[in-house]
């Protein structure tokens, strides 16, 4: 089984990136994250293209913000959008979607941003994964957690320590947060394969964030232990970050049983370019 998460940026937006990209890398399942469209929407953009490459279709979304989505080709059961007891902003927002696939409960998730450090959407941020944990902790055996975690697990996740200093993602309350979150039983699969790698699957639109290889790494599949075992490969397509009309994330893409690419992956990282002196590259948005 080929499983994929991708946060596409508006779905709208990437059906020239999305469609081609399912034919090239034939997912089995993929998880999709701010669709920003309602679910009739969804389906009446995608829903005749998708069915025509044998998937069906779990969204949960909501017009211009969030939204997240699962699509299957592997089975679609005992759908459920949201997280029940989340917490809301002030009211509940498309941020997660689940579905037995493949005998795998997988979690298509799109976590607060946080916003600022002690800001209300911060707290709103942990008290969402507090909800998810909570959530998955119930049976993570066979579960998959795969989307933007808006957390980057530890400095070896970001272009440059100094560069987030103040800034969300990087704080130590998110990075506890996601480490309970792990600590129910599941794995950090891409950081398993590549533990001492610089690998990035968000490049900021501005200042060329990209092609200077100034990244984060926010998306994650978070396997537990009886589908980690399975794991065969584990990557980052930085292919579909590349051209014209990408979103600002890369897909991320692990093989369970087999792999038909090989055990890396057709896109290998790390990344080409080395890491920079510390301190010596800034956010976009820093003064």
């Amino acid at each position: 089984m080929r499983l994929a998460t991708w946060n596409v940026n508006s779905v709208k937006q990437r059906v020239p990136r999305l469609l081609p990209w399912l034919d090239e890398r034939q997912p089995d399942v993929v998880c999709l994250q701010e669709t920003k469209l309602t679910d009739e929407a969804f389906a009446e953009l995608l829903g005749a293209e998708l069915a025509d490459r044998d998937y069906a279709v779990a969204a949960h979304g909501q017009a211009t913000w969030n939204g997240v989505a699962i699509l299957s080709r592997v089975g679609l059961d005992d759908v459920s959008p949201g997280l029940a007891g989340a917490p809301g902003f002030p009211h509940p927002e498309a941020r997660a979607v689940s579905a037995i696939c493949g005998g795998i409960r997988v979690v298509s998730v799109y976590v607060p941003n946080g916003r600022e450090p002690r800001s209300e959407h911060y707290a709103y941020k942990l008290a969402w994964l507090a909800s998810l944990r909570e959530a998955v902790a119930a049976d993570p055996d066979a579960t998959v957690v795969c989307g933007d975690m808006n957390i980057a697990p530890s400095d070896d996740d970001v272009f440059d320590p100094d560069a987030y200093i103040g800034q969300t993602h990087v704080t130590p309350p998110e990075r506890a947060a996601l480490a309970e979150l792990e600590a129910v039983g599941l794995r950090d699969v891409v950081r398993d394969r590549w533990p001492c790698e610089r690998v990035f699957t968000y490049w900021d639109y501005r200042a060329g964030m990209f092609h200077r290889d100034l990244g984060m790494r926010i998306d994650l599949v978070l396997a537990g232990a009886s589908v980690a075992g399975r794991v065969r490969a584990a990557w980052v397509d930085r292919q579909a970050r590349k051209g014209s009309g990408p979103s600002d994330h890369a897909p991320v893409i692990v093989d369970l049983d087999e792999a038909p690419d090989g055990d890396i992956g057709p896109v290998v990282p790390p990344p080409s370019a080395p890491a920079a002196r510390r301190g010596s590259r800034k956010l976009p948005q820093a003064p």
